[in-house]
């Protein structure tokens, strides 16, 4: 599977005139080649499902376009992650890591964190270093830490959510917050007797943006 072509493929839809705004919105973060949701898309089913077959992520193909300047070779991976995270060992945690704490923004973060949930679920002892990533100083590691969970439904580990959950109120981050609020939104839609004795409890130490996105399902 020459995933290379992938590459090739999506310089191929280059729009300067699309990248300028997409630049923008992005707050002139990054720099883009102009290729839109719709188009990456078609451009991944031509080459994911034979990569799932390989069973083996490659790891050089991630390296090389994360190392890429345009925005769009950051979403192929966190894509591509994504499609091959049955794949994923133990050990890519440090990998996964890496990717969390460079060229960090929500765009990829949030998909990222369904990534490492999928670790977290499937070894042991994981759960634990998503309590240190709760406490650490970089943002987007705790915000993966609050959101490695979503969608796990009955199999949420509601004292491990707590936990992190509880390190991160009273922060004046816009993303935190936001994370903590949308972790309990989330669960809410499952056990939301659990979700409210939370914001009962703890009502006082969180954000007004946490309690409105917490709430929502209430």
């Amino acid at each position: 599977m020459n995933l290379s072509k992938l590459i090739s493929d999506l310089e191929k839809n280059r729009n300067e005139l699309l990248a300028v705004s997409m630049e923008r919105y992005m707050q002139d973060k990054f720099r883009f080649l102009g290729v839109r949701g719709a188009t990456r898309t078609e451009i991944y089913k031509k080459y994911f499902p034979d990569a799932r077959k390989t069973k083996t992520i490659d790891w050089n193909f991630v390296e090389s376009c994360w190392n890429k300047e345009e925005r769009e070779f950051q979403y192929v991976v966190v894509y591509y992650l994504k499609t091959m995270q049955k794949f994923l060992k133990r050990d890519d945690i440090s990998r996964l890591k890496f990717l969390i704490v460079t060229k960090s923004w929500w765009d990829t973060i949030d998909l990222l964190a369904k990534v490492v949930g999928s670790l977290v679920i499937r070894f042991e002892g994981l759960d634990q270093l998503m309590l240190e990533w709760s406490k650490d100083s970089n943002i987007w590691l705790r915000r993966v830490a609050m959101l490695h969970q979503l969608s796990f439904k009955e199999k949420v580990d509601k004292e491990l959510l707590e936990k992190i959950l509880l390190a991160n109120l009273d922060d004046n981050e816009f993303f935190i917050n936001k994370a903590v609020g949308w972790a309990l939104r989330d669960y809410s839609k499952f056990n939301p007797e659990w979700v409210t004795k939370f914001i009962e409890k703890n009502r006082e130490n969180m954000a007004n943006l946490s309690l409105r996105e917490a709430s929502k399902y209430l």
